[in-house]
């Protein structure tokens, strides 16, 4: 048997890593695809090594691009590597470009296409990600929800039938690092920065409703230096084009500019933190599974029970992130929405078992 993985972003990669190694225990052949949506070495190559991930089979290149542009760059260069494999599944991971793209090309070739994480829903179409997600949801042929509200999203739009919550995979990997990284002593931030555990905030700006506009971003960064603490803001390279562009300087008040840390250096400086402030999907999960604050500086998220459980506020700019980003640590929960940090050698089993029966 043998699984085609698709992956080509950031939060492809990490969630890569325990299905990676799920799959080489189980004795599964894993073919892993890098589309290049991702080719910066901080948000790419590091990854594979810091969570020993097997290395990519195939490299597509694709770059950056337009929407358009870069999907059906990956659609065109999808087809002959299918076609060279044979997977018996393609698991595509998450909702970037690289998702949509290898989700399509497999399906029209016939072959058995699985969706990891699938059945999240912000509701708002005007977010590329919540576009690639429904149409991948409605495309694939087994959907792997991480949570139970994945699973209703998906039941209310007739998938019920091809769901199976399996727990987030994330859970895994993060539970793997964070003890390897714990007792190591001071995070990278503030041994750089020179600062202590618990006196800082830990950034991370990057959608385009944050930095496209340039009177946005500006009003953005302004509020993140007046929060009454350091910020740390993880420079994402669209982040610091945009500036460029706009000709805005990130630094301001207690705002320090910081480059992206390697994935158990970012873990590490999120446990170290008293808060994370984002616009990013992921980091909002991660930071509840560490029991980090979160100030999400969206109108919507798809991590529903972050913001049920006490642990994640949104907000917009202005005022309302400058007190949420102080506010008070929450209660403690044992809440577990995403599972029981075994989700991948349940993925591995369950392709396994549907891979059998299909051969039937």
């Amino acid at each position: 048997m043998r699984v085609m993985s698709v992956v080509g972003a950031r939060p492809q990669f990490v969630k890569l890593a325990p299905i990676d190694w799920a799959l080489r225990e189980a004795g599964i052949g894993h073919v892993i695809v890098h589309t290049g949506q991702h080719y910066d070495p901080l948000l790419s190559d590091v990854f594979f090594s810091d969570l020993r991930i097997s290395p990519p089979d195939e490299h597509l290149g694709v770059g950056s691009g337009t929407h358009g542009v870069q999907t059906g760059r990956m659609l065109a260069a999808m087809d002959p590597v299918l076609a060279r494999h044979r997977p018996d599944w393609a698991l595509v991971y998450g909702d970037t470009n690289s998702t949509l793209a290898a989700a399509l090309a497999a399906v029209k070739l016939h072959i058995p296409t699985a969706h990891l994480e699938a059945g999240l829903r912000s509701f708002n179409r005007s977010m590329p990600e919540e576009v690639n997600r429904v149409l991948t949801d409605h495309a694939a042929d087994l959907l792997l929800a991480p949570t139970a509200a994945a699973a209703a999203h998906l039941e209310a739009e007739g998938l019920g039938g091809r769901a199976v919550v399996v727990g987030d995979v994330m859970a895994d990997v993060l539970a793997r690092v964070r003890d390897e990284v714990a007792g190591q002593g001071p995070s990278a931030v503030e041994r750089s920065l020179g600062l202590t555990a618990g006196s800082y905030s830990l950034a991370t700006i990057h959608r385009p409703s944050n930095t496209d506009d340039p009177a946005r971003l500006d009003s953005l960064l302004t509020s993140l230096g007046r929060v009454g603490h350091p910020v740390v803001l993880l420079a994402h390279p669209r982040l610091v084009a945009a500036c460029t562009r706009a000709g805005i300087a990130i630094a301001r008040g207690g705002l320090v500019p910081h480059p992206p840390l390697p994935y158990p250096q970012l873990v590490s400086a999120m446990m170290s933190a008293r808060g994370v402030i984002t616009d990013s999907g992921g980091l909002q999960k991660e930071a509840f599974l560490l029991r980090v604050p979160t100030t999400t500086v969206r109108a919507e998220t798809e991590w529903v029970e972050t913001v049920e459980l006490g642990w994640n506020v949104l907000v917009g700019t202005g005022d309302d992130l400058v007190k949420a980003a102080s506010r008070p640590r929450p209660a403690d929960t044992d809440a577990a929405p995403y599972g029981d940090g075994r989700a991948a050698p349940r993925v591995a089993r369950l392709l396994a078992e549907r891979a059998l029966v299909g051969a039937r």
